[in-house]
């Protein structure tokens, strides 16, 4: 079940005695955990009825047993054990002795007063498990949203909030973020102390109050050059100098942006959806949406031209063949015409 129907049965008051959490999404992982807490522990219990392992250094066992053990004073408690890596693949560098099947054992007569909920950093599940087949219904996904889901969700951030975005705002706020939603729910906050309830967050307010990252930045002003507005691009080069930013990594960052873009590029004409090419490439589906617009401008042996004269670049301005500064103005400056 997805993580909403899974709160909307919780709200409702059907509570299944474990869940499965797993995914890279954290910041809607630790939003419906508290939603889960608000929700089943009343606030003046919090301290006895809620109980957190870290299952990298804590057995199974010492969770079941917790589950098994009375609550002290409330009338149901909630576990969290996150690590719970024997549900993936992956090898466990903490080498307990876990023991699944003790899960299983439990789960045959579950404690009618604990919720436990078990989490783990992994984009899936190992299926082949019997442990995962067995608690399949109470697997929740907490993956990174498509594009439009993740403007949705910052369009419905802004409305509980009581202020709105005017077209194109939403976006160049996603952008930049690089869609990270803890980074996002930070800036949104900020958004709405300055223009208060009932305020319009326009370009211009992003522009002026939102943080970005070198990494942001070099993915704006590639961004800015291949639609040509090669004023605002220079602006941020300038910035990034001004700033110290030693022009070998940014060199660097623009080549992984192409690198980037070439992989969109050749995986999108393979068939691959934008979902798919975030999983396959390890990025932010909201990066793979901006990169496929991006690779419209460019035909594949372009691409890989660019990356080769940025190979030269980074050799020349190592050995010092060229001004690094000079040198990176003049590369923007071709690649722009």
């Amino acid at each position: 079940m997805d993580y909403k129907t899974a709160a909307r049965e919780i709200g409702k008051g059907n509570v299944s005695p474990v869940y499965v959490c797993y995914g890279s999404e954290t910041y809607l992982l630790r939003e419906f955990i508290g939603f889960a807490t608000q929700k089943l522990i009343e606030p003046e219990y919090a301290d006895f009825a809620v109980s957190k392992y870290d299952l990298a250094e804590t057995p199974l066992d010492a969770v079941l047993e917790d589950a098994r053990t009375l609550p002290f004073m409330a009338a149901r408690k909630l576990i969290v054990a996150e690590n719970a890596v024997f549900f993936t693949g992956a090898k466990d560098s903490a080498k307990l002795d876990h023991q699944p099947e003790r899960l299983l054992e439990y789960m045959k007569s579950p404690s009618d007063f604990s919720v436990i909920i078990f989490t783990v950093e992994a984009d899936k599940l190992d299926e082949r498990k019997k442990i995962v087949k067995s608690l399949k219904d109470v697997t929740v996904p907490f993956l990174p949203m498509t594009a439009e889901g993740l403007l949705n969700w910052v369009v419905r951030q802004a409305e509980r909030r009581s202020f709105s975005f005017a077209e194109g705002a939403a976006d160049q706020l996603i952008l930049y973020t690089g869609g990270a939603l803890q980074t996002l729910a930070v800036e949104i906050e900020k958004l709405s102390l300055f223009v208060g309830p009932g305020g319009v967050v326009t370009g211009d307010i992003v522009e002026r109050l939102v943080t970005r990252s070198t990494e942001q930045n070099v993915f704006i002003l590639i961004d800015d050059i291949v639609r040509l507005r090669l004023q605002r691009a220079f602006a941020i080069l300038h910035e990034l100098l001004k700033q110290r930013e030693e022009p070998v990594k940014i060199v660097l960052l623009i080549a992984r942006q192409f690198r980037i873009v070439l992989q969109v590029k050749t995986l999108s004409r393979l068939g691959f959806s934008h979902q798919q090419i975030a999983s396959q490439l390890g990025l932010h589906p909201y990066a793979v949406k901006v990169a496929a617009e991006q690779a419209q401008k460019y035909a594949e042996d372009e691409l890989e031209r660019i990356l080769d004269r940025l190979a030269e670049l980074d050799y020349e301005l190592k050995t010092g063949k060229v001004d690094k500064v000079l040198g990176l103005e003049l590369f923007l400056m071709r690649l722009a015409s």
